[in-house]
């Protein structure tokens, strides 16, 4: 059988990304993403009419309820090694990329993700590798460097970034297998992107023929976004790049539609992992690979709502009081004051026909009061669906309910709270897996982390690619995205106190410690051990002229105070040590 050559793999590459476009086209995926994030920002009406409609905008409240419960704060990652002679690596793999998720403020673009998910159905995260170095001339060189020769400036590289990233990417540029039902078993996955032209011929890390037929595909980012029809600068031109990664045959190459060449040829997959995409799935329908989300479900609702509170909106202002009188009975100055807003208004009569002939009111349409508790009855229909209470809305249940009953309602709520927690921490767990496996492979030199030690204080370690070597599990320690309850948590921690008492007086229970974890746990406390008596040394005779049990006086009270702890380095089983000593982990 004859190899491929690229013009072929440049082909098929296309033909299989115009199925899975018709594949989205046809089976409305796209419209229904757009209808989506209409719905989710407050454009619920696709057509102009010249009256007024309400809006009431309940998919808004329920995405931003759900979000913040499970995605609000930093995780904690914990990492911990599948063969006992890595113990030590692991405990800098855990505090290196907890370090990460922080200081590269990976949360950010986490929550973007988590929200695609609740309003999608599904989110993506790219995990790759950033390097960045540049030279430094001139000025910006010290003339007294031994590289400078002559004691003139020479150019020397500087590296600027050279760390593991995570970023957002939006469902609209992911474009994956039509014949998928999972990451699992995806061929192949696609990204595009979409950059200046000049961005594009300018860079040359791309081959130089295949720049030279790059086009321009679109004037704006969202091109093929008919909710984004203002461009806002026309003369700025745009061409789609695509990175194709072939899961299948394990190669990974970057090609524009426009090109009949690759800017990069098909070449082995970078990443030890395979292709770089983290999916987070809301929930899943079989046998179909994109998921749905919370919005879907309540569409109609939420149209009806509208409809309903539109309605009644209309009805208010068509209800007015009229009247019907003989015209022959009222003169001008009769028919004004009759007319008028005053009050206390003397209304003249002229005819001597009764007064019940001459004026009477006219009959109204009064709705039944059914028609207006059909808004009370949709927004019910939607908590239903979604799962988010009428207290997680700010509100209070007309309906008095016994503890029985409220704790099962909450019950319910949080099970399907954990729910979307453990699709969180999942991912959040698979994201640092593979930013360690990237840095584990593509790190160049050592680099330098801030963990918190036992009193609260920074401790730095510097570490390099050989520090992160092992066979290591991930977990997110449970609950640590979810906001805190202060209060709760201060609770909780008393009643800890009040279940361990009777143990402690039978001498079972260390109070020391008892006491460290509640104040650290209930009350923030970052160094409890100031709060602790110093145990007294045995009662023993000191020396001359000195009672017995003293301890002795120290003559330089500095010499008692440990050193702040500095970088670490030497090998796994000495960090290990120094961050026992530090109260991190136990020592070995």
């Amino acid at each position: 059988m004859a190899r491929k050559s690229n013009l072929d793999y440049l082909k098929q590459y296309k033909q299989r990304l115009d199925a899975s476009r018709r594949w989205r086209k046809d089976d409305g995926y796209d419209a229904t993403w757009r209808r989506l994030v209409d719905m989710y920002r407050g454009y619920h009406y696709e057509d102009y009419r010249d009256e007024d409609r309400l809006l009431v905008n309940i998919a808004f409240s329920t995405v931003n309820i759900i979000s913040p419960n499970i995605s609000v704060n930093f995780p904690k990652i914990t990492v911990n090694s599948v063969k006992p002679d890595e113990a030590a690596q692991a405990v800098v793999a855990e505090a290196v990329v907890n370090y990460w998720w922080r200081h590269k403020d990976i949360r950010s673009e986490f929550r973007r993700a988590v929200k695609d998910g609740l309003i999608f159905g599904h989110g993506w995260i790219k995990v790759g590798y950033r390097f960045v170095e540049e030279e430094v001339v001139g000025d910006d060189v010290d003339p007294s460097d031994p590289e400078a020769e002559g004691g003139e400036s020479q150019p020397i590289t500087v590296v600027l970034e050279d760390s593991p990233f995570a970023e957002r990417v939006s469902p609209f540029d992911v474009f994956v297998d039509p014949d998928a039902t999972s990451m699992k078993d995806i061929k192949w996955i696609a990204q595009r992107i979409r950059r200046p032209i000049a961005d594009v011929k300018s860079d040359k890390r791309y081959a130089k023929a295949a720049r030279e037929q790059v086009s321009v595909m679109a004037v704006s980012r969202y091109a093929d976004d008919p909710s984004r029809k203002k461009i806002h600068d026309k003369n700025e031109g745009y061409a789609e790049i695509w990175e194709f990664y072939d899961v299948a045959a394990k190669k990974m190459s970057v090609f524009c539609e426009t090109s009949e060449q690759f800017l990069v040829k098909p070449m082995p997959l970078p990443y030890s992992f395979g292709q770089p995409f983290v999916m987070i799935r809301n929930y899943d329908v079989p046998d179909q690979f994109y998921p749905v989300g919370d919005l879907e479900s309540i569409e109609p609702l939420q149209k009806e709502l509208n409809e309903t509170r539109t309605q009644i909106m209309n009805h208010r202002k068509r209800y007015a009081r009229k009247y019907l009188y003989k015209e022959s009975a009222f003169d001008q100055y009769g028919r004004g004051a009759l007319e008028s807003d005053d009050d206390n208004v003397m209304v003249p009569v002229t005819s001597d026909e009764p007064l019940g002939s001459v004026i009477a009111p006219m009959p109204a349409v009064i709705n039944p009061p059914e028609f207006y508790d059909q808004t009370s009855l949709i927004i019910a229909d939607i908590d239903r669906v979604s799962g988010v209470s009428e207290i997680q809305r700010g509100g209070s249940p007309e309906i008095r309910r016994t503890a029985t009953e409220a704790a099962l309602t909450q019950d319910a709520v949080n099970a399907r709270t954990a729910d979307k927690l453990a699709i969180v921490e999942q991912s959040i767990a698979e994201v640092g897996r593979r930013m360690v496996a990237l840095a584990r492979q593509f790190m160049t030199g050592e680099q330098v982390a801030r963990v918190t030690g036992k009193d609260g204080d920074p401790i730095w370690i510097q570490f390099d690619r050989d520090y992160l070597a092992g066979d290591f599990d991930f977990e997110v320690e449970a609950g640590s995205t979810q906001p805190h309850n202060e209060q709760f948590r201060r609770q909780m921690a008393l009643q800890i106190v009040d279940a361990m008492a009777p143990f402690a007086g039978a001498g079972v229970v260390d109070m020391a410690k008892l006491a460290t974890y509640v104040l650290q746990q209930g009350f923030g406390v970052k160094n409890p051990d100031e709060f602790m008596a110093q145990a007294m040394p045995p009662q023993m005779a000191g020396p001359a002229g000195m009672p017995a049990g003293m301890p002795p006086a120290i003559p330089n009270p500095q010499q008692a105070t440990a050193e702040p702890m500095g970088p670490l380095t030497g090998d796994p089983a000495e960090i290990q040590a120094l961050l026992g000593q530090q109260g991190m982990i136990p020592p070995q």
